[in-house]
């Protein structure tokens, strides 16, 4: 009987795997934790609201901002690439979000590596979008060398909808904190507009390489009389 205790009370020991053998851990890029493990599947559709209220947003011409009203632009497809990293690309401009070098906010048109960031959730609800790419390094002959020290550049809209660079946040300013938002019923009319070609798609570019421009108008030929 004692030996059956043991056994039962070895299974519940915490140095034993919960799950099956393909499990994986949730951890992002740099090893650390807190981040989602959501990998493949269908792009979620979302909106993502920052804490300074605004809704980031990727334009056709590359611009990224933030809008306080309710934007097509802001309709974003958030796809896993690998866990914890993500794209996200604007459903309406059909461009991605990238940070590039020097920190600065854009909208690509074509996917890249400077497209990937690192999800994490934040200890308030909030999530954080880090490029995956780019970080501040410590340098100099006593800079320490681990994860730790590095400064992660983190997607940023400030109090008044613009942009900041990546190398001048920090992962509790509210400038870098997000909400995914589900959307409505007007931002699901958008779409299903969007889907169909309808009136909303002559004010709103097609995805790239796709545009086409309208067909004129053949003119009808005057004959010396006046009549067609």
């Amino acid at each position: 009987m004692g030996l059956i205790w043991i056994l039962l009370l070895s299974l519940l020991e915490p140095g034993w795997p919960a799950a099956g053998p393909g499990a994986r851990p949730r951890r992002d890029a740099g090893g650390r934790g807190g981040v989602y493990e959501h990998l493949g599947g269908a792009p979620r559709r979302r909106k993502l609201y920052c804490a300074t209220k605004y809704h980031l947003q990727l334009h056709p011409s590359g611009r990224v901002n933030g809008s306080l009203e309710n934007s097509a632009y802001s309709i974003l497809e958030m796809t896993a690439v690998e866990v914890g990293i993500v794209a996200i690309k604007g459903l309406f401009s059909g461009r991605y979000l990238a940070m590039n070098k020097r920190g600065r906010l854009y909208a690509s048109e074509s996917y890249n590596a400077e497209c990937e960031f690192v999800e994490r959730i934040h200890e308030l609800g909030y999530n954080t979008y880090a490029s995956r790419l780019y970080r501040t390094v410590p340098s100099g002959p006593g800079a320490p060398r681990q994860p730790s020290a590095e400064r992660l550049w983190y997607v940023s809209v400030n109090g008044k909808g613009r942009p900041r660079r990546g190398f001048k946040t920090r992962r509790t300013q509210k400038s870098s904190l997000f909400l995914p938002r589900v959307l409505d019923h007007k931002d699901h009319e958008m779409v299903r507009l969007l889907q169909r070609g309808a009136g909303l798609r002559g004010g709103l570019p097609g995805p790239p390489g796709k545009g086409t421009q309208p067909p004129r108008r053949r003119q009808r030929k005057r004959t010396r009389g006046g009549h067609a």
